[in-house]
């Protein structure tokens, strides 16, 4: 549970309560309320960070003509969302030649907004790991000019780090960043028994809110090597990873962290 210091709730509570770091999802039909009510806890959504755009007359200043890459990496729906209104505020006409590499396939989907969706022109990883992305781009990159899309403050070091190793033709887009929310009230008010990060910035954005935080007991998920890494790295322990074999998504991993809760009663 959530504690700042000073006193300790030894209320029996009845349900468990988890806080998802990002935005409720839209849909009633998502996963995270089917698995809510299957194993009766309570979820809450509160996203740690906001994006801001990077306007496109800050994105000149980057220097880097998008016309002529060929291939573009997305690790995020933020990421695609941001390329495509760069060009359009920039009236770029984005080549229909153009290849797209995706962290996961869910993100490749999201593609569909922006273009004609074709599987010879858009790759993502078989697991959702950096590894199975790099698995992919390894057998284009001596053909490719690629542009990756990130933030300005939070780029993916592995990634880059992989890029360079691998000699790849590439160069990093700076289209927006991300900042920390408030989200002291809430961490205050509630006990969560488990707290999901889905990105380094979340998780500094925890300590941006609570710098004295102590774990107390409380059950950290991350989604990503990046994310645990961030979490291991702020000195708490991490109970809940998600890409796994077993663990496709964070709501797979909460799953088989419930059972396992279960099965402890």
């Amino acid at each position: 549970m959530v504690k700042q210091g000073g006193k300790t709730d030894t209320s029996v509570k009845s349900k468990k309560k988890v806080l998802i770091t990002q935005p409720r999802p839209e849909s009633e039909k998502s996963p995270y309320f089917e698995l809510g009510r299957k194993y009766d806890v309570d979820l809450d959504f509160y996203p740690f960070i906001r994006l801001e755009a990077i306007p496109a007359k800050d994105f000149r200043k980057q220097k880097i003509d998008i016309q002529t890459y060929t291939a573009v990496i997305f690790t995020s729906r933020n990421a695609i969302d941001h390329f495509f209104r760069v060009c359009e505020e920039m009236k770029i006409s984005v080549s229909q030649d153009t290849k797209y590499f995706c962290i996961t396939e869910a993100v490749a989907l999201y593609l569909q907004k922006f273009i004609l969706y074709r599987k010879r022109k858009v790759f993502y990883g078989a697991d959702g790991t950096n590894k199975s992305l790099f698995d992919v781009i390894n057998k284009h990159k001596s053909n490719e000019k690629f542009l990756y899309v990130c933030s300005e403050n939070q780029q993916d070091s592995e990634i880059t780090g992989w890029l360079k190793a691998n000699n790849c033709d590439f160069s990093l887009a700076f289209m927006y960043r991300t900042t920390s929310t408030d989200v002291k009230e809430i961490l205050s008010n509630i006990e969560y028994d488990v707290i999901c990060f889905f990105t380094p910035s979340g998780v500094k954005s925890l300590f941006d809110n609570v710098p004295k935080f102590k774990q107390n007991g409380t059950v950290i998920g991350a989604f990503g090597n990046n994310t645990s890494k961030a979490i291991e790295e702020a000195g708490l322990t991490l109970g809940i990873k998600a890409p796994e074999p077993q663990s496709p998504s964070m709501v797979a991993a909460l799953e088989k962290f419930l059972l396992s809760e279960l099965k402890k009663k």
